[in-house]
């Protein structure tokens, strides 16, 4: 029988077989042919195979035997087969002395040095069952720790229940059970799950039936009601002892359920903000309550309120992923409530047209943030933008808070406009505001209205007609530009 040799993981002694151990034992008359900087890989199997490409149906740490059949005969095939085993894990070659083996070419030599991938021959005196009989007498031992970890992944759950672990400590007592380090990603790349990082995307398999076997561990589709959630990559550790494909299987299926009570606390979270946020619009909360409310929701500093448009509630979702926020849909409006910082991810959005307020104190009234973010998804609209701050606009600097303030300055300079506008189906408030923005840039201005530039040119002589300013004079112009920002604040040019 093959002695085992000893070493320790974790302070504790275990057993495994290499390849230097099968040359060692006699009654099996191996001989190396190349590779000798790989005897010390340890084989979990021996198993006969004449396919050309084993390797979709390999877990790693085999020694594939062969009589021949599947070794190509050029020098390139020779080459490409051995580096497909080796690309898979396994851990030796063992070929026929006669049989069909054909002449090993240099270039598979050279590869297997370079590899560090033993080459063995076998002679015809030795059966092949008799190798793969020593090898799996002397895995013994490591079938039982296998076993043993599948049962203790199975308590995962049970360490969930009872000690109230968060996912970072779970998969870490899952790495050191299992032998491998553990990744988790969505199929896009991004991260799955809190506290388990994303592998490198060069790992991620090509699709979720592409074979679990990769280089140096597995990767696995984490199932998903709908499809598959991401991809869970096991890599396995230096010097450990990998429990094997069917503990990475097992710590997927927790990564599912893990995922699914993850979402879960999402939704259940999402539909609390929507909520609050309904509330937070409406001045429906004690300043108190609202405070404790947005901390739960992990909003502690300053906050700004967003008007977003022109994108699902589902894109929104996505782009912000784990981006503390509230979130409430108001007819063809996402109002969002959280970090200043957002707006730089909402503006990345395709097809996007925002506005956002002035940032605003935990639990503070949002009756001006309101005004304030309809006002500048009003004026993104008008510009052309995907995001305007209500922050950056100069003019607004001037307008009081005051509504009542807002009224009179609108009704005193405006009011003969709006109410014609009212009257009469036209559009005269409208046109004068988009000129203006566009720098009274006439052509330009009537592109963006859909009309011609005489038409345009018609609309601004009867406001100025209407309202007794002068577009022309520099006093009126800058009356009617405040005039104008008052009534995007108040909402009267949505």
């Amino acid at each position: 029988m093959v002695e085992h040799k000893e070493h320790r993981i974790d302070g504790v002694d275990r057993q495994r077989v290499t390849v230097a151990d099968l040359l060692s034992y006699p009654a099996l008359q191996l001989r190396l042919v190349a590779g000798a900087a790989g005897l010390t890989r340890s084989v979990s199997w021996a198993h006969v195979s004449e396919l050309d490409d084993p390797t979709p149906w390999l877990l790693g740490a085999e020694m594939i035997m062969t009589a021949g059949l599947a070794m190509p005969r050029s020098a390139a095939g020779q080459r490409a087969y051995l580096e497909r085993l080796d690309d898979a894990g396994v851990a030796a070659l063992a070929v026929s002395a006669q049989l069909h083996m054909p002449p090993l070419r240099q270039a598979f030599h050279a590869a297997a040095e370079e590899r560090g991938m033993p080459v063995l021959e076998v002679p015809l005196a030795v059966p092949f069952i008799a190798v793969a009989q020593e090898v799996a007498a002397a895995v013994q031992d490591d079938a039982r720790h296998r076993l043993g970890a599948q049962l203790q992944v199975f308590g995962a759950l049970r360490w969930l229940t009872s000690e109230n672990l968060d996912t970072a400590e779970l998969f870490s007592r899952l790495e050191n059970l299992s032998g491998y380090a553990i990744y988790l990603c969505t199929r896009q790349g991004r991260p799955l799950l809190p506290g388990v990082p994303a592998p490198d995307p060069s790992l991620l398999p090509r699709s979720a039936d592409a074979p679990p076997t990769i280089p140096g561990g597995f990767a696995l589709p984490v199932p998903s009601p709908g499809g598959p959630a991401g991809f869970l990559i096991a890599m396995a550790h230096d010097g450990a002892r990998p429990a094997g494909l069917a503990v990475v299987q097992h710590i997927a299926t927790v990564a599912a359920l893990q995922l699914a009570m993850v979402r879960t606390e999402r939704e259940t979270l999402r539909r609390e903000g929507t909520e609050i946020l309904a509330e937070l619009l409406q001045d429906a909360l004690d300043p108190a309550v609202a405070k404790r409310h947005l901390l739960r929701h992990s909003i502690k500093g300053e906050a700004a309120l967003a008007v977003v448009r022109g994108v699902t509630q589902q894109a929104v979702l996505e782009a912000l992923h784990d981006e503390p926020c509230l979130l409430l849909n108001r007819g063809d409006d996402r109002y969002l409530f959280g970090s200043p910082r957002l707006g730089d991810t909402i503006a990345a959005l395709q097809g996007v047209t925002a506005g956002m307020s002035r940032p605003v104190r935990p639990g503070a009234s949002l009756r001006v943030a309101r005004r304030e973010a309809l006002w500048a998804a009003s004026h993104a609209a008008a510009s052309g933008r995907p995001l305007v701050r209500y922050a950056d606009d100069a003019t607004g600097r001037w307008l009081p808070d005051d509504p009542a303030a807002l009224t009179a300055l609108v009704d005193h300079v405006l009011g003969d406009a709006l109410r014609y506008d009212s009257s009469h189906g036209s559009r005269l408030l409208p046109s004068v505001r988009t000129w203006m923005e566009r720098d009274r840039r006439t052509d330009e201005a009537a592109a963006a209205l859909h009309i011609h530039p005489n038409t345009l040119s018609y609309r601004l002589r009867r406001f100025s007609e209407l309202t007794g300013r002068d577009l022309s004079a520099t006093a009126s112009f800058a009356e009617v530009w405040l005039a104008i920002r008052a009534a995007g604040q108040l909402g009267l040019l949505d």
